[in-house]
């Protein structure tokens, strides 16, 4: 058996030739495009989109090629999340249904809009929320659900949206990892993550399968939905009015005249980065199938890889460090468990760090203790690592890619 490089041994992929990533140029797909568009702007001497031409286009220009008749841009991915949470406008201490392994930002826009996260347990194999945790938690108080497409793989938003049209509630997608992913595979013309919910959330940050840095943007088939979404990240000012008129409490969070430029740019070169991840990770999957006790992408057509998940059985939490940690020596970056634990174990809900020292709206709730959500915990720190993934990925790539985590496979798994 080869030794492994985290041991002295030889990596497969040494540090002089790294492997494309989404921070660096060799893993984004900036050109000469992007560059006249920001140029564009510049020139123009028009930087707020408030007054701009470059934020109504891209929001045109988004909700075609999603499918969704409006789409609202706002300043992040979180923002996104925000503007969503608010057009829902839940009383204070108000309920909404999310799931334990996603990042913060899906969480925060609850807190901020003074309404009490509350936790639903996930699949084992994608880690998206379980539709089943779901219908049991629905109580009086429950205003929304929000699923996560967890590393580009769809949730089962259409279960979802048949359970919060019965309890009368509404479902927002955080698609911020999962660009045009398909709900129904093997249909070309069927609906994409973010059209199945009242609400679908987008981010272009750094990381994502397209960004401007940091902007988000958010699709709803409903045009009241997008006229409150519209007025909070403005404010609350009804410019379409032509009024100066503050109608209700609202932040700003609106996107700049050049992150649309770029962002513009970026969405037409989206359905190639998509396709190339998917062709990549496609030959990935062949070449490790059959190892023994690995997972592998929960794919039937529907994923979009902004991460390749893997699912490694029989390991303790020193075991999946220590797998994660191995593959990075071999030159692949991988993280154990996505998260350092799941987000309701965070010190900001654990110890309700909120409004001050007034823990609103946490302090009253029994808390988050261990176990709450047994199978997110058990993917958190047993089960799951994470490969970035990367529409520039070659041939050569894949290889290296798919021989370390075999390497890997052999010397720690069970």
């Amino acid at each position: 058996m080869d030794v492994l490089a985290i041991d002295g041994g030889n990596p497969i992929r040494p540090a002089d030739r790294p492997l494309p990533s989404a921070t660096d140029p060799a893993g984004r797909t900036f050109g000469p495009e992007e560059e006249a568009a920001a140029v564009r702007v510049l020139r123009s001497g028009m930087l707020s989109g408030v007054w701009g031409s470059e934020v109504p286009a891209l929001t045109t220009q988004f909700a075609q090629l999603v499918g969704s008749p409006h789409a609202v841009a706002c300043s992040s991915g979180t923002a996104a999340l925000h503007l969503a949470v608010a057009a829902v406008d839940p009383d204070p201490g108000d309920e909404i249904i999310l799931p334990p392994i996603s990042d913060m930002g899906t969480v925060a826009p609850v807190i901020a809009q003074n309404a009490v996260p509350v936790f639903a347990d996930v699949d084992p194999a994608t880690g998206n929320i379980d539709p089943s945790s779901v219908a049991a938690l629905i109580g009086p108080r429950t205003r929304a659900v929000i699923a996560v497409h967890l590393f580009g793989k769809p949730a089962a938003v259409e279960r979802l949206r048949a359970i919060t049209d019965r309890a009368g509630i509404t479902l927002i997608e955080d698609c911020a990892q999962a660009y045009l992913a398909p709900v129904r595979p093997g249909e070309p013309d069927g609906p994409l993550v973010g059209t199945v919910g009242q609400l679908g959330c987008f981010s272009l940050q750094q990381y994502k399968h397209v960004t401007t840095g940091d902007g988000g943007l958010v699709t709803t088939a409903d045009p009241e939905l997008a006229a409150r979404m519209r007025r909070f990240a403005d404010k609350g000012w009804p410019r379409e009015t032509g009024e100066r008129a503050y109608l209700s409490f609202a932040l700003n969070y609106r996107m700049t005249e050049l992150v649309a430029a770029v962002a513009r740019e970026q969405l037409r070169k989206l359905p190639g980065v998509v396709e190339r991840r998917r062709v990549t990770a496609a030959e990935a999957t062949k070449r490790l199938a059959g190892l023994t006790g690995l997972g592998l992408p929960a794919d039937i057509g529907d994923h979009v890889y902004w991460y390749y998940p893997l699912l490694v059985e029989g390991l303790d939490e020193a075991g999946l460090a220590r797998y994660a940690a191995a593959l990075s020596a071999e030159g692949v970056p991988a993280v154990g468990g996505y998260l350092a634990r799941p987000l309701y174990a965070e010190p900001v809900l654990r110890e309700a760090r909120t409004y001050g020292t007034s823990g609103y709206p946490l302090r009253d709730r029994a808390g988050y203790p261990d176990g709450l959500c047994p199978v997110a915990e058990d993917l958190v720190y047993r089960r799951l690592v994470v490969v970035p993934w990367n529409e520039n990925y070659t041939a050569a790539d894949v290889d290296d890619i798919a021989a370390a985590i075999a390497k890997v496979h052999a010397a720690v798994a069970p």
